[in-house]
């Protein structure tokens, strides 16, 4: 099957919830299997960065474009790190995130190492 990253960013739009309920790598995983790429799965969401690129993702630099998925590390409190698709105008996981691909407050203040992978 081919990539499909609109069906996938449709996935996510119409799945976010109102906010967060820690499953954001389920709902990514998801997204990117319902645009037609099986990703092998982690443990942690900070983790699937080869999961991404053993699909035929690759890391990018830059602004984002839809479809391209961010792979953020642990912080503090949150272990598992974060992973997010970004739809063309905002950043969606498990929720809608209004303010960057930086998930909450934690992330924001703390800025931990992320890498931004895309699929052609």
């Amino acid at each position: 099957m081919m990539w499909n990253k609109q069906t996938a960013i449709r996935y996510l739009q119409t799945h976010a919830r109102p906010a967060s309920i820690s499953s954001c790598a389920q709902y990514t995983r998801e997204a990117v299997q319902a645009g037609g790429i099986h990703l092998m799965r982690t443990g942690l969401a900070k983790d699937y960065g080869s999961s991404l690129v053993g699909a035929g993702f690759y890391e990018v630099h830059g602004d984002p474009q839809p479809g391209d998925v961010v792979v953020i590390q642990a912080t503090g409190a949150h272990t598992a790190g974060h992973m997010a698709m970004f739809d063309g105008q905002i950043w969606i996981s498990d929720f809608r995130q209004l303010h960057g691909f930086y998930p909450g407050p934690e992330y924001r203040i703390h800025r931990p190492a992320y890498k931004i992978y895309r699929h052609d």
